[in-house]
């Protein structure tokens, strides 16, 4: 372990960083390394693999970036790659090299599903750095599209996502189609078992350093409310019409529930938006655009999608449906409290929810708050919520129509009072 390698905060100017790097990064008024740029640079610098444990927001991406871009020569080929676990992260990481690079003149390609494959393999002939999912990447050097001959440098970021999602397979073979001679580079939220077996396989003499992942309590205040499950909406929808806000995240664990909830905010007068995986590329491009110009203030998300998004002026973050682990709980509400900036985390807990509850709450203080005075809403549920299989929702609505209003529209769905 080289976490106490250096002691004394750094400067980038001490590094002997390329000079037209330098530009841009005083140009954005950075002085001072975070902690992971401030261990991990050096090393990278000299050529070492390395596995970097940091939280999203860490700074990870410019200790990264900066090897990558120092490290190629505008040739048309491809000489660096990134791998990210989804389509916003490849975007979000793109965007932020790109910046980096702009006095350097390098192509940067985004290489992700749900588009085209035509104008990638256009941006796979004329860029110097990739970055890209493991999916979309794969395809590409099956097809035959993607060169992957002069790969130097090769990263993998969020790399417990990226086997949670179970991209294990795909990176195995994306690395197979890589030089050997090579500088490899991992950078997770966790450290275990399982990146601890990449490393032995696929990394030489890794140097394995770590930044404190910890939630500052003065920055970032922690509430929860304790309530019913009938009562959870009409509670949800009363604190985000009267506490002050400026963007919201809310984390649901399903993709179904995240549409469930965006849609009955929407109804309630909440201007509300899902970012899911199931929605098409630029559906997501454009709500996050959207999001992040705050056109729209409310953004109800799954855990995947949101993985690893850098986005500002988060001022508040709900759990609507409570994470299973507490390492997700502590992902999720990193997204707000950054920048010296406070911020609040705030998780609305039910019946369903006190099995994951008890397991987050163990070593974090989490200030229970009392349940407001508020009033009932209606919302509209997906017919197959708390209904079962679709035969068994039929049977419910036809005993029950004397006494219940049905609504049969295109995606049924019912009226139910909480």
């Amino acid at each position: 372990m080289l976490d106490s390698l250096y002691y004394i905060k750094m400067k980038f100017e001490e590094l002997n960083i390329d000079k037209d790097v330098l530009k841009v990064i005083n140009e954005m008024k950075f002085s001072e390394m975070t902690e992971i740029q401030e261990k991990a640079l050096p090393l990278i610098k000299a050529g070492e693999d390395v596995i970097g444990e940091s939280a999203t927001g860490s700074g990870k991406t410019l200790a990264f970036a900066i090897h990558l871009i120092e490290k190629s020569v505008k040739a048309g080929s491809v000489q660096s790659l990134v791998l990210v676990p989804t389509r916003e992260l490849c975007e979000q990481v793109s965007k932020e090299i790109r910046k980096f690079s702009k006095y350097k003149g390098l192509n940067i390609a985004s290489i992700y599903g749900g588009v085209s494959y035509a104008p990638q393999k256009d941006m796979l002939k004329k860029s110097e750095i990739v970055v890209g999912t493991p999916g979309r990447i794969l395809d590409h050097i099956r097809q035959g599209t993607f060169e992957t001959h002069n790969i130097r440098i090769f990263v993998i970021d969020e790399v417990d996502r990226m086997l949670d999602m179970g991209f294990i397979h795909d990176v195995d073979q994306i690395i197979k189609n890589i030089p050997l001679k090579r500088q490899t580079l991992l950078f997770s939220a966790t450290i275990d078992s399982d990146i601890e077996y990449l490393a032995r396989k696929y990394m030489k003499n890794s140097k394995l350093i770590s930044a404190e992942n910890h939630v500052d309590p003065l920055l970032l205040r922690q509430y929860y409310y304790d309530v019913p499950g009938r009562n959870k909406f009409s509670l949800f929808v009363h604190l985000l019409k009267n506490d002050r806000t400026n963007l919201v995240i809310v984390f649901c664990n399903t993709r179904h529930n995240v549409d469930f909830l965006s849609r009955n905010l929407r109804k309630q007068g909440i201007n509300a938006r899902s970012l899911h995986g199931g929605l098409t590329q630029s559906r997501r491009n454009n709500i996050m655009d959207m999001f992040r110009a705050s056109d729209i203030n409310v953004l109800v998300a799954s855990d995947v999608a949101a993985r690893g998004l850098d986005i500002k002026n988060v001022s508040h973050v709900y759990n609507y449906d409570m994470p299973k682990t507490q390492d997700e709980y502590i992902h999720r509400i990193g997204r707000t409290a950054r920048a010296g900036k406070e911020g609040k985390a705030i998780s609305v807990v039910s019946e369903r929810d006190y099995d994951n509850f008890s397991k987050i709450i163990r070593d974090i203080p989490i200030e229970r708050l009392e349940t407001p005075k508020f009033d009932r809403v209606v919302f509209i549920a997906y017919k197959k919520e708390g209904f079962g299989d679709r035969n068994r929702g039929r049977r419910f609505d036809r005993q029950n129509i004397g006494r219940r209003k049905i609504f049969f529209k295109r995606r049924r769905f019912v009226f139910q009072r909480q």
